[in-house]
């Protein structure tokens, strides 16, 4: 009933609520947990590859302490276990685990791994958030937010780690199976032949046109990583609230360009494999931000197509291109999407006078 009062009242303010996308079935548990195990094994993979590419000494010339290092390892070590526990529930279940895929991670140096690492950590705990919803077995729920739990504090973490303000919206942002499965499969390769499909059906990439507050590295040169924006669409950029660590575990990022904000204008455009896409005309430009969902008129020229950012956008925002204004996220209402983009949050107002 509570939950009723609160979905009511944001519905009567305005806010759209994000909501996962429609069930296929009564019982989908079993798809929930490969598609977690398919993102486990994916940020296993990306946090161990950098460990042996990347040095202590690396982190330290980068501007980072040796106990940011170590805690790196921390994460390493929760995203290993995160893979066992699941591959242990699937088998249980009586479904055979999928192996791990062979990916390509668009990082060249260690800046622009913490950078993307930040972002995939977004992403992450979306996709915890966004399946929720679709979970029928209570103890699956209460393990899957176990995790979320987790994959939040990394957010947070990383987040903090190059600059951006770490808790950057009052609400974390759910994330649909399908978009979130886009997201992870621009990274993927090639995979096992024994991995069977998981049924889901990556929508067309869509990237970040605008040079919208690129992450640099301390020596002012864009990160190749970063600069290029990969095959997601990220567009990243400072805080925007000039945040600044209160330790010396990572270097001072507040001379970053600063992330685009609420009334700016941004441009995406049809991504890699779909650069000939042409827009229709008369879609919109749908943000995903904390619990809003708006999709605001767009202008479109060819395969691109621009819009306002609205004033709900804060922080790691979802966007897609969208066949009409919508307030949940449903597949067949998907032109493409989603991009990312990092939206400067407004300064906190405080009211003192509120108990």
């Amino acid at each position: 009933m509570l939950a009723r009062s609160i979905l009511s009242a944001a519905a009567l303010a305005g806010v759209a609520v994000a909501s996962p996308i429609q069930k296929r079935d009564d019982n989908i548990d079993g798809t929930v947990l490969r598609l977690a195990l398919t993102l486990e094994h994916f940020e296993n993979v990306f946090y161990k590859t950098a460990l042996q590419n990347f040095t202590e000494d690396d982190f330290v010339k980068a501007g980072y302490s040796a106990n940011y290092y170590n805690n790196l390892k921390y994460i390493s070590y929760d995203e290993q276990e995160h893979v066992k526990f699941i591959e242990t529930a699937l088998t249980a279940a009586g479904i055979t685990p999928d192996a791990p895929c062979t990916y390509t991670f668009p990082y060249t140096d260690v800046v622009s791994f913490i950078t993307l690492s930040s972002v995939l950590e977004g992403v992450g705990t979306s996709a915890y958030l966004g399946a929720a919803g679709l979970i029928t077995d209570k103890n699956y729920l209460t393990a899957a937010g176990s995790i979320l739990v987790v994959e939040a504090e990394h957010t947070s973490y990383q987040r903090a780690a190059v600059g951006k303000v770490p808790i950057a919206n009052p609400f974390g942002t759910p994330l649909d199976p399908t978009s979130s499965y886009s997201l992870a499969a621009a990274f993927i390769t090639s995979c096992p032949p024994g991995n069977k499909p998981l049924g889901f059906t990556a929508f067309p990439t869509l990237v970040v046109k605008d040079k919208l507050g690129t992450a640099e590295e301390p020596s002012q040169k864009p990160s190749d990583a970063i600069k290029r924006s990969v095959a997601i669409g990220v567009a990243v950029g400072g805080g925007g609230s000039s945040y600044k660590p209160d330790n010396q575990d990572h270097p001072d990022h507040s001379d970053a360009p600063p992330a685009p904000c609420p009334g700016q204008t941004i441009t995406v455009t049809c991504g890699p494999g779909h650069e000939s896409d042409s827009i229709p005309e008369g879609s919109f430009v749908t943000f995903v931000s904390g619990l809003a969902v708006v999709s605001v008129e767009g202008t479109v020229k060819g395969s691109e197509i621009s819009a306002v950012i609205p004033k709900e956008a804060s922080g790691q925002v979802y966007v897609f291109v969208t066949k009409s204004k919508i307030t949940s996220i449903v597949d067949s209402e998907i032109v493409a999407g989603p991009a990312i983009v990092e939206v400067a949050p407004a300064p906190p107002a405080i009211d003192y006078n509120e108990a």
